[in-house]
């Protein structure tokens, strides 16, 4: 592989930032950024190629986690399901469960997650990016309605942005209802997963202090590769729940509210 193509395959951070923000955020800004996310460590594994599921398990590999699988033989080899789960760690956990996931349906997998993992290659081709402010927006519906009435099952994060802590106990914010909405339009059956990890303290004082400041940008999120990082050798349990089936959804609640009984559903597993 060429220089030029290994560099497709790295993340740019300076580009991203100049292409989103201009000149407006200063260079020694951005350097301090780079070392942040920790972009050398990340790249020295980008630059080896992996592709859509095989990225997945060989990333984990490279950050030496380790995963306790629970109740992934149960789940029927044929049929189409939506897979929710909470989302402690705004990293690993998508990967992981890539991973897992993948290598049981032979790859037929599709993300439903932020557009900004689009610019890493080695993911990008099992990812449908959503951005709702973004030049995208208006395909939005369309992207969506097309992923889930293939024939690829899909992985999503309904609470849209990593665990919180919350009364001193780690836990989702609400859960979004298009999992439900749209699950049951294409009739498909809901397989609930709880993802038993939690990030460093520091990242929940962050995002708290952002709450109690009124902060609205997502500031804690820049430290979620840092909080990747950290995890490096880790040990997490992953159980996967029995597959609820979509007709389950009924009109004896709204979307809303059966999206929180799901909720409360994988806190249980």
């Amino acid at each position: 592989m060429s220089e030029s193509e290994h560099n497709e395959l790295t993340i740019d951070l300076e580009r991203i930032i100049r292409e989103r923000a201009g000149k407006r955020v200063p260079g020694f800004v951005i350097r301090w950024l780079k070392r942040f996310i920790h972009e050398d460590f990340i790249n020295e594994f980008l630059r080896r190629g992996y592709i859509g599921v095989n990225f997945c398990t060989k990333g984990i590999e490279y950050l030496g986690v380790h995963l306790t699988i629970e109740g992934l033989d149960e789940l029927p080899a044929e049929g189409r399901f939506t897979f929710v789960s909470n989302h402690p760690l705004g990293g690993i956990d998508g990967v992981a469960l890539g991973s897992i996931i993948g290598s049981k349906y032979n790859g037929h997998v599709k993300y439903l997650v932020n557009d900004l993992l689009m610019n890493i290659k080695g993911l990008a081709p099992l990812c449908i990016g959503i951005n709702k402010f973004g030049a995208q927006a208006r395909n939005l519906p369309q992207l969506i309605d097309g992923a889930f009435q293939s024939d690829n099952h899909i992985i999503m994060f309904p609470a849209g942005i990593c665990s919180r802590k919350i009364n001193g106990v780690i836990h989702d914010l609400p859960w979004g209802k298009a999992f439900i909405q749209k699950s049951v339009q294409t009739q498909r059956d809901v397989v609930p997963i709880h993802f038993i990890a939690q990030n460093s303290p520091r990242f929940y004082r962050i995002a708290n202090w952002c709450k109690r400041l009124g902060i609205k940008f997502n500031l804690a999120q820049l430290f979620l590769p840092d909080e990747m990082y950290r995890s490096c050798g880790k040990h997490f349990t992953v159980r996967f729940g029995k597959p609820i089936p979509w007709q389950t959804f009924d009109h004896s609640h709204s979307p809303a509210e059966w999206a929180q009984w799901v909720q409360d559903e994988v806190y249980k597993l």
